[in-house]
């Protein structure tokens, strides 16, 4: 193909802008140095050359390239990811992303060739396709971090089935428990961010590849070759839709920001539970951090971090957010700005969960101390108010009749379990000497097979369901990994 003039077209040289026919002189180097995002987009360089790969084989297909051209290609390619992954990559100056980085030593390396990749293909739905490829494959990395969690929590619930625990509201004391129903209620809320990912990757399994800057290609490109190539299941239905959109990056970052609170919930308790006052559990000295000044210290800094990244993660959000907020259609610059908290967001979540499988699969539980506070007959109150209910007492009136007891030994300075049955029968007839038997806590569980319950039925099968839970997590973790390119 001629150029106007008669001159045979060059690709431009090394450094030199994709721009540069229409924008004379160099960009001002203050210019350069703010607009620049290499730092940012070489985090998912994998993601461009596999992009780079599917179009040129679809141009292949089209014509545009010849068999020789598409090999040179494919081989200048493979010669890029090689220097990448060996971190021997030729950087130079003018390298403001990864895409034109690449460009331009395809260019070196495979000549015209390579000058024809960008064909029907522009930066913006480049852009777009290497960021929900980054998405989709963290999407599902993410899930299978939540799995191991999950298996963590499951085999320490495994192993202290039987443990008593008090539960808590307000942080005071309220009712026993067992240690497995507390450690699988963890595993509901890590279920339900494992739902919100795989959600979020159903629509984000749509490729916006050929939707050039905003409205496509008058040559006759082969969207839908290109999508399976790279295992979407679907193409982005509007050109400048698939330009502008970033919902994938947010329902993502709200994905992450969820993990990263459930993750502190727990992170919470755990430093609750470190403490002298509970002494619930204890952190090896390998997960634990001292002091500077006070020998006797032994922190619970690593919970105290995952507490605190959770902020992060929120902050990472309401960045994208408001970033994204208000931007007209289709591409504008602003976006650039909206992958940095995705990357970060992800980066600090899947950090998170790496941290907490391999914290909570050796912290050491002292049964014993929870046992000793889960055995506080007070606990045991609502269900003396339930026995008299059983006979017959209006429930806000048993309420009214235990909280008598509950003030009368306090006065005493015993508990429920030390008043005598004639105290019980002076508060109120329907408490008789029955009322002592209902202070045991394990008996207290076992009247609590109830769906969801704390009885000792319950939680084995809410073991197995968890089980099934995380094989169904893992499997689709396998199943779409397989479609990753």
């Amino acid at each position: 193909m001629s150029a106007a003039g008669g001159r045979r077209s060059r690709p431009p040289a090394g450094g030199a802008k994709a721009w540069h026919g229409r924008l004379a002189g160099r960009t001002a180097p203050g210019l350069e140095a703010y607009s620049h995002s290499l730092d940012q987009d070489l985090q998912y360089w994998r993601e461009d050359l596999a992009g780079s790969r599917a179009h040129a084989r679809m141009l292949r297909t089209i014509g545009i390239l010849s068999p020789a051209e598409l090999l040179s290609i494919e081989q200048g390619l493979t010669r890029i990811a090689a220097e990448l992954e060996a971190s021997r990559f030729p950087f130079v100056t003018g390298d403001e992303d990864i895409h034109m980085a690449v460009e331009r030593r395809l260019v070196e390396l495979a000549g015209a060739a390579g000058a024809k990749l960008h064909t029907a293909r522009s930066r913006n739905d480049q852009v777009a396709l290497d960021l929900r490829l980054f998405t989709r494959r963290a999407q599902v990395d993410l899930v299978a971090g939540i799995a191991e969690v999950q298996q963590v929590l499951v085999r320490r619930s495994r192993e202290h089935r039987q443990a008593l625990l008090p539960g808590y509201t307000h942080l005071q004391r309220a009712q026993p428990t067992t240690l497995a129903h507390h450690l699988l209620a963890h595993v509901e809320m890590l279920q339900r961010d494992c739902d919100r990912l795989l959600d979020a990757h159903r629509r984000t399994d749509a490729s916006p590849l050929g939707a050039g800057a905003l409205a496509g290609s008058s040559l006759p490109i082969d969207r839908d070759q290109v999508a399976r190539a790279l295992g979407f299941t679907q193409i982005a239905a509007n050109s400048l839709d698939a330009v502008a959109d970033r919902d994938f990056a947010l329902e993502t970052l709200f994905a992450c920001v969820l993990v990263a609170q459930h993750g502190s919930r727990l992170a919470e308790e755990m430093v609750i539970w470190a403490s002298a006052e509970f002494g619930f559990v204890d952190l090896p000295d390998a997960w634990a951090t001292g002091s500077s000044l006070m020998p006797q210290k032994k922190n619970p800094d690593v919970f105290e971090l995952l507490r605190a990244r959770a902020g992060r993660v929120l902050g990472d959000l309401v960045a994208a957010c408001t970033i994204l907020k208000a931007l007209p259609l289709a591409y504008n610059r602003d976006l650039q700005e909206a992958t940095p908290p995705l990357l970060d967001g992800v980066r600090v979540t899947a950090a998170g969960l790496a941290m907490l499988s391999a914290v909570m699969a050796a912290i050491r539980f002292d049964t014993e101390r929870m046992a000793e506070a889960a055995l506080d007959p007070q606990l045991l109150a609502t269900d003396v108010a339930e026995h008299l209910v059983r006979k017959g007492v209006p429930f806000r009136e048993a309420h009214t009749i235990v909280g008598r007891a509950v003030r009368a030994a306090l006065r005493r300075g015993v508990t429920l379990a030390d008043l005598e049955p004639s105290t019980w029968q002076r508060i109120h007839p329907a408490a008789g000497a029955d009322v002592l038997q209902l202070f045991d806590a394990r008996g207290a569980l076992r009247r609590r097979e109830l769906p969801g319950g704390p009885g000792p039925r319950t939680v084995g099968r809410a073991l197995q369901r968890a089980e099934l839970l995380i094989r169904r997590n893992r499997r689709q973790v396998e199943l779409l990994r397989a479609r990753l390119p």
